[in-house]
């Protein structure tokens, strides 16, 4: 849709957005599990396609805006992250909870920076809680918090107000700020540093416990029976 996008002269703003109750809820861990074993090439395939989404929508010549319907967790809140604008419904969550599966955020990681503070990105990929909207608006990773009937009409607006900019001069933009961001990592090096840790012991023991619905045996009070 991204690509149709990108060469349709007719599209002048994309809108990402969410069906049903939640945004994008990330990673579907029961599939991540059934990779584990003699699929576990699928592994790296996974976290290559992620990582060519992301770098696809983030240096999309025309403006993006997530409309964040509901919860965006984990690759969820990636994608908030690579759209250029944001608009929120105010009970939408947005976290990255990996470390608490034995997962990595990556590719993730990056995007973040360049919204948040390096104390909030740290808060937020080290703790792996979630924030509510209104402090996801604070911290600068959304720019506005609206009623949930509100969310398109104001998504639409946004983008109607982008296309009164020159194709040539938005896409020209676009270049410049990410030419500006300084990305030290690569996204190659982003994408393994993601597939990795999916193949560890940790990460068999964390989505074991999230499964089995106890906590993971490196968390306090953690263990097999906990």
């Amino acid at each position: 849709a991204f690509l149709r996008a990108s060469s349709d002269g007719a599209a002048r703003c994309v809108i990402l957005t969410g069906t049903g109750p939640a945004f994008c809820a990330g990673m579907d861990l029961d599939e991540l599990r059934a990779t584990l074993g003699p699929d576990a090439d699928k592994v790296w395939d996974d976290a290559a396609q992620l990582s060519s989404l992301y770098e696809l929508i983030y240096t999309l010549p025309k403006p993006t805006v997530a409309a964040v319907n509901g919860a965006a967790v984990a690759g969820g809140a990636g994608l908030v992250t690579v759209c250029d604008l944001a608009v929120s419904v105010p009970d939408a969550k947005f976290g990255y909870p990996e470390v608490r599966r034995g997962l990595v955020a990556a590719m993730v990681l990056p995007h973040l920076l360049r919204h948040v503070t390096e104390r909030t990105a740290r808060w937020l990929l080290l703790t792996g809680e979630l924030i509510d909207a209104a402090a996801a608006e604070r911290a600068g990773l959304v720019n506005a918090v609206v009623p949930a009937e509100s969310l398109m009409d104001t998504a639409l607006g946004w983008c109607r107000s982008l296309a009164e900019g020159g194709p040539k001069a938005l896409a020209t933009t676009k270049d410049l700020l990410r030419r500006c961001s300084r990305q030290a990592v690569g996204v190659d090096e982003l994408a393994r540093a993601s597939a990795e840790p999916r193949l560890t012991d940790e990460c068999r023991h964390g989505l074991s416990a999230f499964f089995d619905k106890r906590r993971a045996p490196w968390a306090p009070g953690g263990g097999p029976g906990a």
